[in-house]
């Protein structure tokens, strides 16, 4: 199964300090790499999450393959996944590498996988799951063989883009459509960010929809931008500004995420 198409007019979010952004409008088609970009505080993570359906839309529309948003916001979910969000698919710095894969590909199978998927053979699902992680690795780039201590490596000892690899990793597991990743900028170097950019644009070029927020995208993507200089009540444009700082927004977000 391939990624999906999103379309969004004048889409607007609302929390409890006011509007997050408001007149967002994009139509990627699917397999796309679409960077949300704005400053932090800015409602980028705000627009991740609704258009992955873990926050209600205000106004405006939006599709999100077949379903609606903000009705269909339960069919969204079955069809994305997250990665690399802070609070709230942060990985366990205590945990092991294989820990965080088997315990995913153990909720896969338990409550992802169809019903005719859940009468196979015990030994056959087990296979089938390892062929998922296997699949995942390769497709985020991480290869625990050049881990310190392989998959018994914890969480704490990974570098920066090793711990970005095991978050996609993780939600490629479930094999969404659409894939949301924030915070692509916490990479310092120019290396490494080329690198995070190199392994989003080949997650898109295989097929799925990519969703990443970032302070600046690359030129070879679709551009929504949540950051300008206009008034937080005025619709006609393309994003917002007068966000609270980035903690607020943040917590307003995880907070949407929560109840979804």
């Amino acid at each position: 199964m391939g990624g999906v198409r999103i379309a969004a007019e004048g889409l607007g979010i609302k929390g409890p300090r006011g509007w997050a952004v408001r007149g967002i409008s994009v139509d990627a088609g699917p397999g796309s790499l679409v960077a949300v970009e704005g400053p932090s505080g800015s409602g980028r993570t705000c627009l991740l999450l609704a258009l992955t359906g873990r926050m209600k839309v205000t106004e405006g529309t939006a599709t999100v393959g077949a379903a609606r948003l903000p009705k269909h916001l339960s069919a969204v979910r079955r069809i994305s996944d997250l990665a690399h969000v802070p609070g709230v698919t942060d990985l366990d710095p205590a945990l092991t590498v294989g820990e965080h894969l088997r315990e995913r590909a153990l909720l896969q199978r338990r409550f992802g996988d169809s019903l005719r998927g859940l009468l196979r053979p015990r030994a056959e699902r087990a296979a089938a799951s390892g062929q998922r992680v296997d699949e995942a690795l390769a497709a985020a780039g991480l290869d625990l063989r050049t881990l310190p201590k392989g998959p018994r490596t914890a969480v704490r000892d990974l570098e920066r883009l090793e711990a970005l690899r095991l978050s996609v990793a993780l939600a490629l597991i479930g094999r969404p459509r659409l894939l949301g990743v924030d915070d692509t900028d916490l990479n310092p170097s120019d290396g490494e960010r080329a690198e995070a950019w190199a392994l989003l644009r080949s997650l898109a070029e295989a097929g799925t929809t990519v969703l990443a927020v970032c302070s600046e995208a690359p030129q070879d993507t679709v551009r929504v931008s949540t950051g300008g200089d206009r008034d937080a009540d005025d619709p006609g444009t393309t994003a917002t500004t007068g966000e609270p700082d980035r903690g607020e927004e943040k917590a307003d977000a995880i907070a949407e995420t929560g109840r979804a």
